[in-house]
């Protein structure tokens, strides 16, 4: 049994993926979230250190040049979105397992570089109609950047397959516990 495990959930923006997160961190599983940085403004209530290390995309790309990253994405035209080493080297240092909240690149990047090591889930919503709803509700985007978002996802969803598991969140307590049972099994597996 390898000690020090990933845990990558990615999916489309609006697809539950922070909400399973967010569920599994609170039903005592041994993981720690990943923080990730990014060079975009806070939004709404989220704090540096808590929910992103935000830096500049001058910091950003200097991090890159120094290899500090174990993977990062351009995601949008000058913002980016990546895992610092030392994150991750934080949280295994402190005994735990490493959990992901990335986007579908990501995903499959760390995935790629770690292997069996990892465990990459994929949250898939029931149709882009309900993504679309989703995103809408959340009410945190400007109509710019809700239509980047839209977008993105029909290119986003090609990505499933590259996942060792795909969870569709149509019931989210299902999904949660589907969720929650492979988890589990990866990492006392």
């Amino acid at each position: 049994m390898t000690k020090d495990k990933l845990i990558i959930f990615s999916a489309p923006s609006g697809s539950g993926k922070s909400t399973i997160v967010n569920y599994l961190l609170e039903q005592g599983v041994p993981v720690e979230f990943s923080i990730s940085a990014c060079s975009r403004a806070p939004r709404g209530e989220e704090k540096h250190g808590e929910h992103y290390y935000f830096i500049s995309p001058e910091e950003f790309k200097e991090k890159i040049a120094a290899d500090e990253f174990l993977e990062w994405e351009e995601v949008y035209p000058g913002r980016y979105y990546g895992t610092l080493r030392s994150e991750v080297a934080r949280i295994w240092a402190i005994g735990k397992q490493v959990i992901f909240d990335l986007d579908v690149v990501g995903g499959v990047n760390l995935k790629k570089q770690y292997g069996e090591q990892a465990l990459s889930v994929f949250i898939k919503a029931p149709s882009f109609a309900v993504l679309k709803e989703r995103l809408i509700a959340r009410n945190t985007e400007d109509q710019a950047n809700l239509n980047m978002r839209l977008d993105k996802i029909e290119e986003e969803m090609t990505y499933a397959k590259d996942f060792d598991v795909l969870i569709v969140n149509d019931n989210l307590t299902i999904a949660q516990q589907e969720a929650y049972n492979k988890v589990m099994d990866f990492i006392n597996g």
